[in-house]
Parts: C-alpha cells; structure tokens; sequence
C-alpha cells in the first residue's frame, strides 16, 4: 500500500507555520491512471501552514514535476511540466465559506478535516492542473495509411461546379 502523507490537525499545522516536503510515485496517484501514458516517475510537493495579515490559517501547496501524457493533435507522447502554486484558506468542517471567499482568486477556500490527506490533496490539484487536450506546440495530425493525404469528398463537388461553369 502506498505511503499516504496526512496532516493530523491542519489549523495547528498552519498556526505553527510548518512544512512538509516529500516525493511521491506517479503509480501511487490511482486517478491519473487515466490520463498518463507513463506513470514511473514522480512529483515533488512542499506544504507550508502560515497565518495570513488576517489571522486565518493558510498553506499554501507547490507541486513540480513531469508528466508524460499523450498529445491530443498528433497523438504522440509528450512530456508536461507540472507547476502548481495554489494557497488555500482552511477553513472548519460545517462552517459556510463566505461568497466573496468563494470568488476571491488569490486563495482557494478548503475545508480542512483533521487527518487530512495531503497525498489525495496533491492528487487533486494535479488532475485540476492537467489540461483536458494536453498538445505538442508544432505537430501534425496523424495522416491515413501511405501518408497520403485524404482528399475531401466536397473537393469533387467543387470540380463539377467549376466545370460547368466553364461551358
């Protein structure tokens, strides 16, 4: 079973300002099977709990690493570089989070369970950071058998038409 990395009680956690660092196996990420063509390498995360100018607890999370995904134009491997750089706001299990903390864009608000699972939560910025159709900046789509490249069927209709009009 894989190492979990969990937070007993995230409020003391940030008011102590800690950080917690560790390298965890794209093999233990089970819901990145799905858009990883290789999950042999790792990622990267650091955590740190601070109290912002507000007196709120916040962490803020880093991630890095490279992700090996397909490429949605020409279907080839490609490598990603993940970087994410997100604080969150924590905030007590059944307390509402206030609307203009829901729009506020320089932290997410997150509501920190005691034991929280800081492995799920690296887990969950990475699916939020992928795209959806991850590609190549210059390739070309893939071409039919021989490489030859399909012509329309339109292309034909555009032939008669010319021809008729030349007569």
């Amino acid at each position: 079973m894989p190492q979990r990395s969990i937070l007993p009680d995230p409020f003391k956690f940030a008011a102590e300002g800690r950080s917690l660092s560790a390298i965890i196996p794209l093999a233990d990420l089970p819901r990145l099977g799905d858009v990883l063509l290789d999950t042999s390498g790792s990622v990267q995360f650091s955590l740190v709990g601070e109290m912002g100018l507000d007196r709120r607890p916040r962490m803020r999370l880093v991630i890095s690493g490279e992700l090996q995904v397909r490429c949605q134009r020409c279907l080839g491997p490609m490598i990603w570089p993940l970087g994410v750089d997100v604080l969150f706001e924590l905030v007590r299990p059944g307390q509402p989070i206030a609307d203009d903390e829901l729009e506020e864009d320089a932290f997410d608000a997150i509501e920190a369970m005691p034991d929280m699972d800081v492995t799920a939560l690296v887990e969950d910025e990475i699916v939020l950071a992928v795209p959806i159709a991850p590609r190549h900046e210059k390739c070309e789509a893939p071409r039919p058998d021989g490489g030859a490249v399909k012509e329309s069927p339109f292309a034909s209709l555009e032939k008669l038409r010319k021809n008729d009009g030349a007569e």
